[in-house]
C-alpha cells in the first residue's frame, strides 16, 4: 500500500472531528500563512539503523530512499541565494547514514549557518561512521537527540532491547566531547515522546525530572529537554490502529485544542525537502505526500523562497498534534 492510500485510509476514522481549519475558525484564529522562511528542515533519508514504534517516518535499515548528491547540491545552491534562512535542521532516518551528510554540514557551516542534527545516539556507534561524534563536535553542530525516557523500560518499548544502554554510551561519549555541559557552545537537546497514546507532560517539570535522573545514575548533563507529541500517522497510527485507539487519540488531540499555540506553530517559518528534493509545509505533511500549500513544488522551482511567503499551509487531522494541550514541534512545547 503506498504512502498517500495509506493516509486515505485513515483519514475517515477523523470524520466525526472538525477539520483543523474549521477548529482555526470556530476559535477566531486565521488560516495558516507561511511568513519568512527562517528554517529548511531537511529529510536527507529514510534509512535509519533503528525501526522505532513511533517514528513517523516509518525509517529502517532497509528503507532505500536516500538524498543523492544532485539533490544536495542545489539545496545548497539554495542556502547561497537564500541568507535569510538560519538553520538548516537535517533528520532521517538516521541523517549520518547519508552519504552527502559531512560534505553537507560542512558547506552550511561555512555559510554561517546553525545546523541541527537529529541524532538517534546509537547511529554514533555504526562501524562505518567513524569519526562522527568528532565531526559534529568540530564544525559545532546541534544535537537534538531522541531519549523517550530515562529509564531502560520504556526506552526499550519504543526503540528495541539494548537501545537504552547504547543510547547513554552515546550520551557519554557526546559529555566527553563538550556537548550540554554549562556554558559550552555545543548544544545538546534530548526529545522525549510519550511512550502510549497520551500528551506529554509539562516540559519544565520533565525536564528537572531528566536532569535529576541522568545525572544522579550517570553523571550525564544536557541543556534542555523537548517534549513532542506523537503524531498519529504512520507507523504510531498503525499502532494506534492495531490497539483500537486511533479514533480515541484524535479524539484527545482535537478535544485539547489550544488556540494560544497558533501563533508558534512552526510551519509558519519553516519548510521541509525532502530527500528527492520536494517541498512541505512540515515534515508530517511531508510523509503523508500532503502538496506544499503554495502548490507543487521542487527546490529546482524556486529560487527565492520569498516566493512562498503569505502562501497558505496545508492542513489535515494529523496537525491538532501540534495544538493540543501546550503544542509541539520540532522544538518542543509551545506554550
Amino acid at each position: 500500500m503506498s504512502t498517500a492510500q495509506s493516509a486515505a485510509r485513515l483519514l475517515p476514522l477523523f470524520d466525526s472531528h472538525p477539520s483543523f481549519d474549521r477548529a482555526l475558525e470556530q476559535h477566531g484564529a486565521p488560516s495558516l500563512v507561511r511568513g519568512r522562511v527562517r528554517t529548511l528542515q531537511v529529510n536527507v533519508g529514510k534509512l535509519c539503523n533503528m525501526a522505532c514504534h513511533h517514528c513517523h517516518v516509518e525509517a529502517g535499515p532497509k528503507r532505500t530512499e536516500v538524498m543523492s548528491r544532485e539533490v544536495a547540491d542545489r539545496l545548497l545552491d539554495l542556502l547561497v541565494k537564500n541568507p535569510e534562512v538560519e538553520v538548516v535542521d537535517f533528520t532521517g532516518g538516521a541523517p549520518e547514514l547519508n552519504p552527502n551528510f559531512r560534505r553537507l554540514v560542512e558547506a552550511t557551516r561555512r555559510l554561517g549557518r546553525r545546523v541541527i542534527d537529529r541524532c538517534n545516539l546509537t547511529v554514533l556507534f555504526e562501524p562505518s561512521l567513524q569519526g562522527l561524534p568528532e565531526f559534529l563536535a568540530a564544525h559545532e553542530v546541534e544535537i537534538v537527540a531522541s531519549l523517550p525516557c530515562y529509564s531502560a523500560e520504556n526506552v526499550e518499548k519504543q526503540r528495541g532491547r539494548g537501545a537504552f544502554d547504547k543510547s547513554i554510551e552515546g550520551l557519554l561519549l557526546l559529555n566527553r566531547l563538550g556537548y550540554g555541559r554549562p556554558g559550552s557552545p555545543l548544544k545538546l537537546n534530548l526529545v522525549y515522546n510519550p511512550v502510549g497514546a497520551s500528551l506529554p507532560p509539562a516540559q519544565a517539570k520533565l525536564e528537572a525530572k531528566y536532569k535529576e535522573e541522568l545525572s544522579r545514575h550517570f553523571g550525564i548533563e544536557f541543556h534542555d529537554l523537548l517534549t513532542i507529541t506523537n503524531m498519529p500517522i504512520k507507523r504510531f497510527a498503525h499502532a494506534l490502529e492495531r490497539a483500537n485507539n486511533l479514533e480515541g487519540y484524535m479524539s484527545l488531540l482535537v478535544n485539547h485544542f489550544n488556540v494560544g499555540t497558533v501563533p508558534e506553530l512552526m510551519c509558519r517559518s519553516l519548510v521541509s525537502v525532502s530527500w528527492d528534493g520536494e517541498l512541505y509545509d512540515c515534515d508530517f505533511n511531508q510523509m503523508l505526500e500532503i502538496p506544499l500549500g503554495a502548490g507543487n513544488r521542487t527546490i529546482w522551482d524556486v529560487e527565492s523562497f520569498a516566493e512562498l511567503e503569505q502562501a497558505r499551509v496545508a492542513t489535515a487531522s494529523h496537525c491538532f498534534g501540534c495544538t493540543a494541550g501546550a503544542g509541539s514541534s520540532c522544538s518542543g512545547a509551545l506554550r
